[in-house]
């Protein structure tokens, strides 16, 4: 049998080379990991987002295969002109005009397309009593983009929403 006379010096450099090499494997197993999680996760959007004024907060939620979302928070939930709580005052249709804005579902119908992507919904906004077509973005897990348009999408308005983590 031989043996192999090593210093310890090389000894302990051979073994820290291979522990960083492990290391830096293990991180780039793990990031990547995460990173093709997040992208493939149809309930990434499922939550609470501020909208982009800040003057809302809509919390997105699944509904069967399909997700939608309603108002949660008010920044001024009473409103000035009656000094009672605000409601969907601009519907088009009158008689859902005493409805609370405070729980109104504002989003709905959404299907997760790929990469991030939901369309083929809705988004309603009571504060001009339209609807129009939808479709949101998960741009990094704390930014959505939330499209608004009226027949294609090239015509229409991005709001960024941002997520609310509970504290």
């Amino acid at each position: 049998m031989k043996t192999f006379k090593i210093s310890s010096q090389k000894f302990y450099a051979v073994v820290k080379e291979s522990f960083l090499a492990s290391m830096a494997l293990a991180m780039l197993l793990i990031t990547t990991t995460a990173f093709r999680s997040q992208q493939d996760n149809p309930d990434a959007i499922v939550g609470v987002w501020k909208t982009g004024e800040g003057n809302a907060m809509v919390r997105i939620y699944k509904n069967g295969d399909k997700y939608q979302g309603k108002v949660v928070w008010l920044k001024e939930p009473i409103d000035p002109e009656t000094g009672k709580p605000k409601v969907d005052k601009f519907h088009p249709d009158e008689s859902t005009r005493t409805r609370p804005v405070l729980g109104l579902i504002n989003v709905w119908g959404f299907e997760y397309k790929e990469k991030n992507t939901w369309g083929e919904g809705n988004i309603y906004d009571p504060k001009n009593g339209n609807t129009y077509s939808c479709s949101m973005k998960l741009d990094k897990s704390n930014s959505l983009e939330v499209r608004g348009f009226i027949g294609v999408s090239l015509i229409g308005r991005t709001d960024t929403w941002t997520r609310q983590v509970a504290k």
